[in-house]
């Protein structure tokens, strides 16, 4: 009678059946998590790459929406508007007054730009609180983690931000008194033709990225020298004479329907990136301060140091006003900087930035 083999763990030439040991998994587990961490960075630096890329791509629709503009009113928009307004009202943004040049025609159309946008007209538009409260996509740059609404007390949509800031100045902005502006490319009301741009559209700058929910004092007070702009940034609290008026620790940039400087505009006082410190509470904020806001007082000058900032590490992507776009290095100098910001300044600029 035959006999039958009985199972030992080995086949019939005696070798061992495939299987893995405990030490050949952990190994095999360590060369994939090394792996994971070689790949993991370059993963990383392409996302970046692409947003940075896409965020550049939102400057030149807006540089192409400026000179649309231009074409059809023979000025470049102005960085806020009271025209057909009552004295004392919120100017609407220049970023408002394009969008039909964005795609956006049919909700240009419904805004009365007659009354402000915080009006109850405009605010039924999109109730409870209007147009202030529309994302607008191409003013958002994808590496910004905060685009998204500003809410009240309440938890009720207030406003929008946006990423990107008009070119108002190098610390001046405005003085109604005297309707001087601050040498850059737009200011409230202006009507600034090619023609104005004396050192060149290629070489003035009319957007930069700005952070949104940026910490901000408002009507914070004027120079105590007008017109001679902070030596330092830690100076900038004490030339402006800041007290705690106006004080909001995320306010900044927060509302892209406003023409006022401290939420749509940028000024070249510091190279972008600078940190601009107020200690407060045990914390160091990196801040920007406006004198006082444009059209809360008629014979008040509006001074302002509003940094350009951006999310994609060591540069600011720029709008120049000939529709180009600039990674501006935040370790560009100073003068170039400034020389970049004026619109008639009579600067060499030079060198790579």
């Amino acid at each position: 009678m035959p006999t039958h083999a009985v199972c030992s763990g080995k086949n019939s030439a005696g070798a061992r059946s495939a299987a893995f040991t405990l030490v050949e998994l952990l190994v095999v587990i360590a060369i994939i998590g090394t792996l994971v961490g070689m790949l993991l960075p370059a993963v990383q630096g392409a996302r970046e790459a692409a947003r940075r890329s896409a965020c550049q791509n939102n400057l030149r629709q807006l540089g192409l929406a400026m000179h649309n503009f231009e074409n059809g009113r023979r000025y470049f928009p102005p960085s806020g508007s009271t025209e057909r307004m009552a004295a004392g009202s919120a100017p609407w943004s220049g970023h408002a007054l394009i969008l039909p040049f964005l795609d956006g025609d049919t909700l240009f159309r419904k805004i009365d730009f007659t009354k402000p946008y915080s009006h109850a007209d405009n605010k039924n538009l999109f109730p409870p609180n209007g147009v202030a409260t529309v994302r607008v996509d191409v003013l958002q740059c994808p590496s910004d983690r905060n685009s998204k609404p500003r809410f009240t007390s309440a938890g009720v949509p207030e406003h929008y931000p946006l990423c990107y800031g008009m070119n108002v100045g190098n610390f001046l902005v405005y003085d109604p008194g005297t309707k001087t502006d601050g040498g850059g490319a737009s200011t409230i009301n202006s009507k600034f033709r090619a023609s104005m741009f004396s050192d060149g559209l290629s070489k003035t700058i009319a957007m930069a990225e700005v952070k949104a929910f940026t910490p901000r004092f408002h009507d914070a007070g004027q120079p105590s020298a007008p017109f001679l702009p902070p030596a330092t940034p830690a100076a900038v609290v004490t030339t402006l004479g800041v007290s705690d008026t106006g004080w909001s620790a995320e306010n900044g940039h927060t509302e892209w329907v406003c023409g006022r400087a401290i939420h749509n505009g940028v000024t070249t006082t510091f190279p972008p990136n600078t940190l601009v410190p107020h200690e407060r509470d045990g914390m160091t904020y990196d801040i920007d301060v406006s004198s006082i806001r444009e059209g809360n007082n008629s014979n008040a000058p509006t001074y302002a140091v509003i940094t350009a900032r951006s999310h994609h590490s060591g540069i600011v992507n720029s709008l120049l006003m000939d529709g180009s776009v600039r990674a501006i290095a935040s370790d560009v100098d100073a003068p170039t900087w400034k020389a970049l910001g004026s619109r008639a300044g009579g600067e060499t600029i030079s060198g790579d930035y």
